[in-house]
């Protein structure tokens, strides 16, 4: 460890943006509500509203009415936004982050 820096000291940089935090958060709780969201991720709820609709607008989420609340779906199989990492899917990076989706198996008989 550098001279100066402490193990508990808050990151100044991470390697993701606050956009991948966000779909991160939400792919693991698709009914999570913002301001969980806005917890975890350690921004503002209005930041995530904003973070939201422009993933909505870009088709990464769509949020599905359930009752009052909002659920969300999140588009694994748009590609990733920037020239360097465009040749991959969303769901790329949400399995590297979080392993690869349970698959369901047929049981016994």
């Amino acid at each position: 460890m550098k001279p100066g820096i402490e193990a508990d000291a808050p990151a100044r940089w991470t390697f993701l943006s606050n956009h991948s935090h966000v779909l991160l958060c939400i792919a693991r709780d698709p009914g999570t509500t913002l301001r969980e969201v806005a917890d975890r991720v350690g921004i503002t709820e209005r930041a995530v509203q904003r973070i939201v609709a422009d993933l909505e607008e870009g088709g990464y989420l769509a949020r599905v009415k359930s009752g009052r609340r909002n659920r969300y779906e999140v588009h694994v199989d748009r590609p990733l936004r920037h020239p360097v990492e465009s040749h991959r899917e969303v769901g790329v990076l949400l399995g590297l982050i979080d392993g690869p989706p349970p698959v369901d198996r047929p049981g016994p008989g």
